[in-house]
């Protein structure tokens, strides 16, 4: 068994996945990064992880990941279920097969992501889990209908998850970002922001460093909102 500590984080090619992967490198952690474009590989190589091709929404290749990880080091610390963003569009014009694509892209590889880690963490003693989710989880987003159904369920899915396995040693939150600079908004947007600017992603990063730190350790089953104040309830 490996004695440094590893994390794995999903869609990590670049954004806030890759802002991750190199936060959490700097934190002392091996890395094994996935991303369906394969530009986690070089990530990878640069911070001296192991890199794959695949995507979240196919359990084949979740399974691959957990299981060469945990061969090749003998542990699985931390995991960052990052994703991409499902279908947008007026909320009835939603196909079926974009809501399905959408259950698969940020719920579904959170649960599957957990059914295959859990067993490694229950027998190490512990571990963490950090679910990237969106504002638009905790006031859902006309302009955002599929992730904000969804990632409200992924809130509740974390919380169930949290409880069961507490005693276990292994905690699960998420982390809810606003706008974020790896993607461009427009001027009306950036005046909704109390803050007048979009995240950077490194500030999100941080947020799920901590929140996989041992200084977090009594957070559990949390929905942590990362948005400069973006959201208007308390």
């Amino acid at each position: 068994m490996s004695d440094r500590k590893v994390a794995v984080v999903t869609a990590s090619g670049s954004g806030i996945g890759e802002a991750c992967a190199r936060k959490l490198s700097e934190e002392g952690y091996t890395l094994v990064l996935l991303s369906r474009s394969g530009s986690a590989v070089k990530v990878a190589e640069e911070l001296g992880g192991d890199g794959f091709e695949g995507s979240v929404t196919n359990p084949d290749d979740l399974a691959a990941l957990v299981e060469t990880t945990r061969e090749r080091y003998g542990r699985i610390d931390a995991v960052v279920n990052n994703t991409g963003h499902p279908a947008s569009g007026s909320l009835l014009d939603i196909s079926d097969e974009e809501w399905h694509e959408g259950l698969d892209l940020v719920l579904l590889n959170t649960v599957r992501m957990a059914r295959l880690v859990t067993p490694i963490m229950e027998e190490q003693g512990g571990g963490a889990f950090v679910n990237i989710s969106t504002f638009s989880a905790f006031e859902p987003s006309a302009t955002f209908p599929v992730s904000s159904v969804l990632r409200a369920g992924l809130g509740s899915f974390t919380k169930l998850y949290a409880d069961q396995y507490a005693t276990s040693g292994i905690r699960m939150n998420t982390v809810q970002p606003g706008f974020v600079d790896s993607y461009e908004i427009d001027e009306e947007t950036r005046a909704r922001i109390p803050m007048g600017r979009p995240a950077r992603t490194d500030e999100i990063a941080d947020a799920v460093a901590y929140l996989i730190s041992p200084e977090s350790s009594y957070i559990t089953g949390q929905n942590i909102r990362v948005d400069g104040g973006l959201t208007q309830s308390v």
